[in-house]
């Protein structure tokens, strides 16, 4: 049964008014405020993944409209750090239970985020991934797998309360959410609603050792003082901030929620605390 048919019988038999619009290869939702206020809509549901969500809920921010997701996207990140489970019925399960709760996003250079950007080598394999003719778990891992080989480090400066750190990483994750998608969590102190940014910096070191040191941060990376003494040696920095200021001289690649982005010599990253309600179990 196709996606829409399992709409219209789940939703009709909730006795539920809907209507099904499809998205926009330019992810133009500009007209959905007005769209909601003329018509006293309360709940958009996304079919699709983080890219499509980050489109959608930017163009509704601190509205009172409910976002729910069917997660079809190749990551479907913020889906599972919500909990929100990949099939359909079950997922519209939570859609109908109408719980929402707010969670926050966050501003990369006023380029609205709602879970996860990254600078380096994950950022090269989203720009790569986005040209590939067939998508899906198997063509991210593969272009990992041949990302991986050529990774090279990229020179970072994070300021942070006045505060300075220099040094070489092959990527820095900035995370609303513990997911990079697919269940790997990057992040795994992060809250969709703590009103905290989460960053993770993977410095230069063997590539057999940033293996190890990337499996210790998912199974339980804690989150460090930025000033600690100790800190600077680390392999991996994991701290947390309401806003963060980076310099990216060498231009590493940037994607924003999954889909490549237009780099930048400096970035102004804040939160956006409670920035839209979203349906959850």
């Amino acid at each position: 049964m196709l996606l829409p048919e399992i709409i219209r019988n789940k939703t009709g038999e909730q006795n539920i008014p809907f209507e099904i619009l499809h998205t926009n290869a330019a992810g133009d939702y500009t007209w959905l405020k007005e769209k909601i206020a003329t018509e006293k809509i309360t709940d958009i549901i996304v079919c699709g993944g983080d890219g499509t969500v980050n489109q959608v809920a930017a163009s509704v921010l601190h509205t009172t409209v409910n976002i729910g997701i069917i997660p079809m996207g190749s990551g479907n990140g913020l889906a599972f750090a919500a909990k929100i489970p990949k099939r359909i019925h079950k997922a519209l399960e939570v859609v109908f239970a109408g719980n929402a709760a707010a969670v926050d996003s966050f501003y990369i250079n006023q380029k609205f985020s709602c879970m996860l950007c990254g600078l380096g080598f994950d950022a090269q394999v989203a720009h790569d991934f986005s040209k590939q003719a067939k998508r899906g778990l198997a063509t991210y891992v593969k272009q990992s797998v041949k990302n991986f080989f050529s990774a090279r480090p990229y020179p970072f400066e994070l300021i942070l309360d006045e505060k300075s750190l220099t040094t070489e990483a092959f990527f820095i994750s900035i995370a609303n959410s513990n997911q990079f998608g697919n269940n790997f969590t990057i992040a795994p102190k992060a809250s969709l609603h703590d009103g905290l940014l989460d960053i993770v910096v993977v410095n230069k070191m063997s590539k057999l050792r940033m293996i190890w040191s990337v499996l210790k941060q998912i199974s339980n990376g804690q989150v460090r003082l930025y000033e600690d003494k100790k800190y600077h040696r680390n392999d991996i920095h994991y701290f947390q901030a309401k806003k963060l200021s980076i310099k990216n001289p060498a231009l590493a690649p940037l994607h924003i929620d999954g889909d490549p982005a237009e780099t930048a010599a400096s970035f102004e990253i804040e939160i956006i605390e409670n920035a839209f309600m979203l349906l959850m179990p």
